[in-house]
């Protein structure tokens, strides 16, 4: 039996009805919209009527504060009120934290529960201001309105995903068949990308490939996991004519004269070449290099007890500009679980973060939106109250959050975040992975939130995009993450890990993938959030909160009986092997064999020309209109609410 429960706040703790209703008058102009009342709905099934007594005044509301219905109230007009709950697939942190705590009053199986937010509009409201609210506070992305109708069951029975397709004709397509099946199957990579591996499997392989097998291979060569861009060869550089162009060409030749003289001229060697040339005259002596990349780390000294002691600082910084723009608040929380993830994996622990975001004008009503994305305030307010919600329930402090306003961001948002952690250097071991390691996966369950992430950040999005883009997107658990946290605090586990990733971009074929030259991958190890996901979907979910690591088979048992102290999920995916091949078993059957060889390619190399550009220079006359027109920029106002 399913149980539907309403939760709302009362009188003097309603804040966030408040804020709907100032939002919905000032953003969609309702002005005669006089309040809003605010529920969350609670579909609750496998709990008995003795133990939903026993957490309903503990889990689901607080009587101090919260009202609390088996029925809507009758005075609610129902052609005034919606509600809107999550698409099947996409992580409810709600619904997944309330079954958490069901189970730990209990002691028993966790409910299966279902959250949705029911919202009802008082006032002189028409039909066509409720629709507007509707597609307002409704991302087609990630969520859809719900019905009031109780179903007779929460459980989701999902069909037996079919075997994985193998491309027969892809060896034999000429150009313009290569051109189709890379539009149609909605790849990131390049025609000479796909072109590359059509040589690679007809030549090399010698068979044709499965679609898991390029998915993997557009997942590795996506800009997000192998920065094309920073990477695409520069072949010429010429500069206008100018003010500056004596300084900006003294400047190219002296960068010419120090790299490395058979490496190519690319915009990540140009960024790099301080810190090279710093190193090569012995001044970046406390520079930590090992061949585990995990974020940039120094060596120092740190008194600990008055005594001195070996310290590691490691410092990442993760952006997040695509999730942000489709799904505001999971992109900006998945920013700053992935900024923390990335050191964590280096077994360090992060305490300070930075926030830095670029955004058009919030301040635009509702109907100037660019067609085919969402209004900048909803971005703005979005993306501020995701990453609030996962600092603060990881318990991260962040003391700088700045945003930019410029109309160069109205195309897509900046979203980064920037972190520093540390970790005594006892406690970090690297080895390089030998044969007959074992790779556990730690963590949160895959689903098909975060299904090409990286490549879809890499592509060229347009209108459709919003409603195109929902499995790319993320949903952050950062109690899990805080899981994490501390069992990589404690010694006696962090220095059982030879080599250890986070599970970013790529999923399975990515984090596992790195991790060594040769690998066994079983899918059908892989634990999921539910059944249906078929092996493509298993190699390169994105799903968040999940670490994989590189442990002698010796260790796997012990590090997996820290981990269940922790109540994380912990299992073996994965065996080193000699053979320097990426593969990976589905329902007992290979269905990625590719060589490192092939994927260290990082396919086709791309190259460009480049013209530098005269800066704008201009003059500010000290006067009082200017004074008054640089008050009104919204650059410079107060950003106390970020």
């Amino acid at each position: 039996m399913v149980r539907r429960i309403y939760v709302e706040k009362r009188t003097g703790f309603d804040v966030p009805a408040k804020n709907l209703l100032e939002d919905f008058r000032e953003t969609l102009d309702l002005q005669n919209l006089q309040a809003v009342r605010l529920f969350v709905r609670y579909d609750v099934e496998d709990l008995d009527d003795a133990d939903f007594e026993k957490v309903r005044d503990i889990v689901f509301r607080d009587p101090n504060v919260d009202n609390f219905y088996f029925e809507l109230p009758a005075d609610i007009d129902l052609t005034k009120t919606f509600a809107v709950e999550y698409l099947p697939g996409q992580f409810d942190i709600r619904a997944d934290s309330a079954a958490q705590c069901v189970q730990l009053v209990t002691g028993k199986e966790r409910p299966t529960i279902h959250s949705a937010q029911v919202i009802s509009l008082i006032g002189d409201v028409s039909s066509s201001d409720v629709e507007k609210v509707k597609a307002y506070s409704i991302n087609a992305i990630e969520s859809r309105e719900a019905s009031f109708e109780i179903p007779a069951t929460l459980k989701i029975s999902a069909e037996v995903p079919a075997e994985v397709e193998i491309i027969f004709d892809f060896n034999e397509m000429d150009d313009d068949a290569l051109e189709n099946f890379l539009r149609d199957r909605n790849f990131a990579m390049s025609f000479d990308d796909l072109k590359f591996c059509q040589k690679y499997f007809r030549d090399d392989a010698n068979r044709p490939p499965t679609i898991t097998e390029l998915k993997v291979i557009d997942t590795y060569w996506s800009d997000h996991c192998r920065h094309t861009t920073f990477t695409t060869i520069i072949d010429d550089v010429t500069f206008a004519d100018g003010k500056y162009r004596a300084e900006f060409e003294e400047t190219y030749k002296n960068y010419l004269a120090e790299k490395i003289s058979d490496k190519p001229v690319t915009l990540m060697d140009l960024g790099t070449i301080a810190a090279k040339i710093l190193k090569r005259q012995g001044i970046l002596q406390g520079l930590d290099e090992s061949e585990e990349i995990n974020a940039c780390s120094i060596q120092i000294k740190a008194e600990v007890d008055g005594k001195l002691e070996d310290w590691l600082i490691m410092f990442k910084n993760e952006t997040h500009n695509h999730p942000t723009e489709i799904e505001p608040f999971g992109g900006a929380a998945t920013c700053l679980g992935g900024a923390i993830r990335d050191p964590l994996s280096g077994r360090s622990y992060v305490y300070q973060a930075m926030r830095v975001m670029g955004a058009a004008d919030p301040r635009k009503p509702f109907s100037e939106t660019l067609k085919g994305k969402l209004p900048q305030k909803k971005i703005t307010r979005g993306a501020a109250q995701g990453y609030s919600s996962y600092g603060n329930q990881i318990g991260l402090a962040t003391g700088q959050v700045h945003e930019i306003y410029h109309e160069g961001y109205l195309a897509k948002r900046m979203e980064i975040g920037a972190v520093i952690a540390a970790a005594p250097k006892s406690n970090v071991v690297r080895k390089k992975p030998v044969a007959g390691d074992v790779v556990i996966l730690l963590g949160g369950r895959t689903g098909r939130d975060g299904i090409g992430g990286a490549t879809g950040s890499s592509k060229v999005h347009t209108v459709k995009s919003l409603t195109k883009s929902g499995a790319e997107v993320q949903k952050g658990n950062p109690p899990t993450e805080r899981k994490i946290q501390r069992l990589f605090r404690n010694p006696n586990v962090s220095k059982l890990i030879k080599r250890c990733n986070d599970f970013g971009a790529g999923g399975v074929a990515v984090a596992v993938g790195e991790l060594a030259e040769g690998l066994k991958i079983n899918l059908d190890a892989v634990r999921k959030k539910y059944e249906g996901l078929d092996g493509t979907e298993l190699a390169i979910s994105e799903s968040q909160e999940r670490m994989a690591v590189v442990l002698d088979a010796k260790d796997a048992q012990n590090f997996i009986n820290f981990a269940d102290e922790e109540n994380l999920e912990a299992y073996v995916v994965a065996t080193v092997t000699d053979e320097k091949n990426l593969v990976m078993n589905w329902r007992g059957k290979e269905i990625v064999n590719i060589s490192r060889k092939f994927f260290d390619t990082n396919g086709v190399k791309r190259h460009v020309k480049i013209f530098v550009d005269e800066p704008t220079s201009y003059q500010l006359q000290a006067t009082s209109s200017t004074w008054l027109d640089n008050l009104k920029n919204l650059n410079v106002c107060s950003q106390k609410g970020l």
